[in-house]
């Protein structure tokens, strides 16, 4: 069982900890012709992990995290197809901080709120952003979406090939470098504000705890690897459409979350792992009723897995050291 670090304590990485990354790594050279599966599933981690940033450790309910997914992807998408900017640390670079503005000018406002009118409130935002994706056909393509993204070998050097080696150890080093920012600051004294904001914001204004300005911050922040995570699909696909707005994929990454396990950040990690795993055999096997699959494992696991499948690991490491004691 990974260990569960008390918050504010050091972050140190335990041994089981570098299990998931061995694994990735495991999947590159022992199963090339699932690459570029992989490497959508390492995209679908990273949002997933700073959609948990806010939920599970801030408790800032959404629906609308999408609008820093798509933002990412277009800007990367727009600054490769239509202004010439190919390098895709650039591009990376660009899709964070146009994410970041985004999160910093709208957390200001919605984080006022509370309940379902934040809901409301973020489900607007990525509406007019879908919007305007959708009527800005000179830059984003419309409906039709956004084809003919140019991305430069990273650092000159490494080529997006057609087998997507390079692009899934290019997600692999985004995602670990999004992970260790993550884990950071969940294991530190602001992380542990995170948690009593959560938890009791009244007590937290007490204290004389900043909830609201630390509240814009880790949304910020949360948008900014949002932001990136969309960048990163963009250039591995080399193409960005509307879905990457939608609201049906808001809900399938809070199915992703609720999966692996909410305020867990290897929940992040399993959810979308087994999601899509999933939807990739359900597909094959049933096309026309794969969903039916899905949401008979959803409630499954809201029934019985509290926790989601990382707290059914939790009981059952627990209960076999129980029984050797």
């Amino acid at each position: 069982m990974i260990r569960r670090a008390s918050y504010g304590e050091p972050a140190r990485i335990g041994w089981l900890e570098w299990l998931p990354w061995a694994a990735a790594l495991a999947v590159f050279f022992a199963l090339p012709e699932y690459v570029p599966l992989g490497a959508r599933i390492l995209v679908y981690i990273l949002f997933a992990l700073s959609l948990d940033l806010i939920l599970g450790y801030a408790g800032i309910i959404t629906l609308g995290h999408t609008a820093f997914f798509g933002l990412g992807a277009y800007v990367a998408g727009i600054l490769g197809a239509k202004l010439g900017v190919t390098d895709p640390l650039l591009q990376m670079a660009a899709a964070a901080a146009a994410a970041a503005l985004l999160g910093v000018a709208t957390g200001a406002v919605i984080l006022r709120t509370r309940g379902l009118t934040l809901l409301m409130l973020t489900l607007a935002i990525t509406a007019i952003l879908l919007e305007i994706a959708n009527k800005a056909t000179a830059l984003t393509g419309g409906a039709d979406g956004l084809s003919g993204i140019s991305v430069t070998p990273i650092l000159g050097q490494f080529r997006f090939d057609m087998f997507g080696k390079t692009a899934y150890l290019y997600c692999l080093l985004v995602l670990f470098a999004g992970w260790w920012i993550v884990r950071r600051i969940i294991y530190s004294p602001f992380g542990a504000s995170l948690v009593g904001i959560r938890e009791n914001v009244v007590r937290m204004h007490a204290i004389g705890s900043p909830a609201y300005a630390r509240l814009i911050a880790v949304y910020t922040i949360s948008a900014t690897i949002a932001g990136c995570a969309g960048a990163l699909l963009t250039q591995t696909n080399q193409f960005v459409g509307l879905n990457v707005l939608s609201f049906e994929f808001a809900g399938e990454l809070l199915v992703m979350l609720v999966l692996g396990g909410v305020g867990r950040i290897y929940g992040a990690f399993v959810g979308p792992l087994v999601y899509m795993i999933a939807q990739d055999q359900l597909a094959k096997q049933f096309p026309e009723y794969w969903y039916f699959g899905i949401g008979l494992l959803l409630v499954a696991v809201v029934l019985f897995a509290r926790g989601g499948l990382l707290g059914i690991a939790d009981r059952v490491v627990s209960k076999f050291r129980g029984e050797r004691r």
